[in-house]
């Protein structure tokens, strides 16, 4: 196995000495518990930063040293000017290389998985998130700028890229502002938000989930779901959990089942979802549910059965440590240990904590992160 960089003083010099123009994190290790595993060595968190600050940053934790290195790209990586750049959204690793979604600086960052050393960068506007499939990444974009407009017209597409050469081969037209996707049985499924143009107006807000041919790279129909969706997963029968962010007033938050043979949507589980992961049969979910009515958030937990759909528990943190999370804002689940990883935005401009609870949901550790810790990707043992 191949050993992972380690942040010295020496490293940290020369970052200061390539980025005075601004703030830079120092490095820092933290030994929290050792936890190993045959399979994995790790896995690495993307925080997103502060929209506007450049503080993207990158961190990993080491599972067979017990030990959580912060802000590692920024030493590892010391001759690039801006670090990672404007608001990470999305992080994941296929065929050696770790694929970062940096949102507003417009370019999808590409590291050696081994060690978060530098290859090279894809430049796709406003990008949101990417799954893989045979040797190729799909991007969604937004296409447009950062604009909350309820007039916006340009549509969203979805990028086809090339993992080998890094360039982008074609793309393919979707609805507005396109969010997360799934790709199952030749077909990518793309969850349509509408988010810029719905602030304000309901009937503005994109409700379908966009359903592309991956042979032809052509949009072949639009499933009608609910207002302002986000994310889509796949379960273990290639049916489809979708998440709906609901009108932030009257239309709440809400998790939708599309049934893939039937291609529509067949059951509604009502609870609020801001986020989940799934693990075998089970979505572990959570939801921080903002509401212009009352300004304030309701934070609520969940496991749903995705074969019953049954809501099979309301708390899957259970010694209480719920209370401590300010904003929950990131989850996994390690698909071994079944650890539960749970991270914690705070106030969204200092850093944030990454809490790691054990199966039976009490708190193992915490440990401090960058600023609004979000995405998460485990890293193979080679």
């Amino acid at each position: 196995m191949k050993k992972y960089h380690l942040i010295v003083l020496l490293m940290a010099f020369v970052v200061a000495s390539c980025r005075k123009d601004q703030e830079t994190f120092k490095p820092e290790e933290t030994k929290v518990d050792q936890s190993s595993d045959a399979n994995y060595a790790g896995f690495y968190l993307l925080n997103e930063g502060n929209m506007g600050s450049n503080k993207c940053t990158l961190d990993f934790y080491d599972l067979g040293k017990g030990v959580y290195q912060r802000n590692i790209y920024g030493a590892i990586n010391p001759t690039v000017p801006k670090e990672l750049g404007d608001v990470g959204n999305d992080i994941a690793i296929y065929g050696g290389k770790l694929y970062a979604i940096i949102n507003v600086s417009n370019k999808v960052e590409v590291m050696n998985a081994a060690n978060a050393k530098r290859i090279g960068q894809i430049e796709i506007p406003n990008c949101r998130y990417i799954k893989f499939d045979k040797g190729f990444a799909y991007i969604t974009s937004y296409a447009g700028p950062v604009e909350i407009n309820p007039n916006y017209t340009q549509k969203g597409y979805v990028a086809k890229v090339d993992t080998a050469t890094l360039k982008v081969v074609s793309t393919c037209i979707v609805g507005f502002q396109p969010d997360c996707l799934e790709i199952v049985d030749g077909k990518i499924y793309v969850a349509n938000s509408g988010g810029y143009m719905g602030a304000g107006n309901t009937e503005k807000y994109e409700r379908t989930v966009s359903v592309i041919d991956l042979a032809t790279f052509k949009e072949d129909k639009r499933i009608d779901v609910d207002y302002n969706l986000h994310h889509i997963k796949a379960d273990k029968r290639g049916n489809l959990w979708v998440t709906s962010r609901g009108d932030y007033k009257k239309l709440p938050s809400r998790l939708y089942f599309i049934d893939k043979a039937q291609q529509k949507v067949t059951d509604t589980i009502p609870i609020a979802a801001s986020n989940y992961w799934l693990d075998d049969d089970l979505l572990y979910v959570y939801s921080t549910e903002w509401s212009y009515i009352t300004y304030s958030n309701v934070i609520t937990y969940a496991i749903v059965d995705t074969r019953t759909h049954k809501v099979i528990s309301n708390a899957f943190i259970t010694d209480g440590t719920d209370k401590e999370i300010q904003i929950p804002y990131g989850i996994m689940v390690h698909p071994v240990t079944k650890d539960i990883y749970v991270t914690d935005a705070g106030n969204y401009v200092s850093p944030g904590l990454l809490y790691c609870f054990d199966k039976q949901g009490k708190k193992k550790w915490v440990v401090r992160t960058g600023d609004i810790p979000a995405h998460m990707a485990l890293l193979p043992k080679k």
